[in-house]
């Protein structure tokens, strides 16, 4: 499986990715459902992120995100507070 890089930018600042087609496609999803734009999301995926790369940590939150989903705990909610961000 290929990785597929793209432009992201990241607090005003340009920066790139590289992630597996379906997780682009997981992240473009999640983008449409909670009404944001990919740079919006890695924007909080670099606030939030700790010791882990961007890349890495957009994969962690890409999980987090659909585990929230798979198990009925309504997300968006979680999704939106800053305790979805602070678990990693």
């Amino acid at each position: 499986m290929a990785l597929e890089s793209r432009n992201v930018y990241v607090g005003g600042r340009r920066t790139s990715i590289r992630l597996e087609p379906e997780m682009w496609d997981a992240l473009e999803d999640i983008c449409r459902r909670e009404k944001m734009t990919v740079n919006e999301f890695c924007s909080k995926v670099e606030t939030a992120r700790r010791d882990a790369g961007l890349t890495a940590a957009t994969r962690v939150f890409l999980l987090l995100y659909f585990r929230a989903v798979a198990s009925g705990s309504g997300v968006s909610p979680l999704w939106r507070s800053q305790d979805f961000w602070e678990r990693t």
